[in-house]
């Protein structure tokens, strides 16, 4: 990463702070299928759509191939990046509930709130913020909730302190 890297830094955020993303993401078959492939992810309910034609052919599937929801996650954190964690890197992902199906052709949107702030014991140039984020599909329908927490870089600090 460049030391022009455009994000926020460390001293940028406040717990209560909210991000929306700028733009949404709409999912085809074929970022499912890839992904499922790509995951090794033998489920048939993310690629046979007979399958789920025959086993989930009522309420909320009515027969339809279901997204990985991993890649629903990453699609969500992915839509805040430039946000949040452009200055830093990711440490881990916290209490994920994925709360209703994704379907190809939705369109994803995200939006999130700091709730923790602290400064880093191990990395005196990088704080630690962790953020409650949340993904919605076209109906505004809450898909997935998730904390990301990641280690972000202080305003003025090099990228190898």
């Amino acid at each position: 990463m460049s030391e022009n890297s455009e994000g926020p830094y460390f001293e940028d955020f406040k717990i209560g702070q909210k991000f929306k993303s700028k733009v949404g993401r709409t999912i085809t078959d074929v970022d499912n299928i890839w992904f499922t492939l790509l995951t090794n992810n033998s489920n048939q309910i993310h690629f046979n759509k007979d399958y789920t034609e025959k086993y989930f052919p009522g309420e909320p599937f009515k027969g339809r191939l279901v997204v990985n929801g991993f890649l629903t996650l990453a699609i969500v954190a992915g839509l805040l990046v430039e946000q949040t964690s452009q200055n830093g890197f990711m440490l881990g992902i916290e209490n994920v509930k994925f709360l209703h199906p994704v379907f190809s052709g939705d369109t994803i949107y995200a939006d999130a709130e700091v709730i923790e702030v602290r400064e880093s014991k191990s990395r005196p140039s990088f704080g630690i913020v962790k953020i409650r984020s949340y993904g919605y599909n076209q109906k505004g329908e809450k898909l997935i909730e998730f904390d990301r927490v990641f280690m972000v870089r202080k305003r003025g600090a090099k990228w190898s302190s």
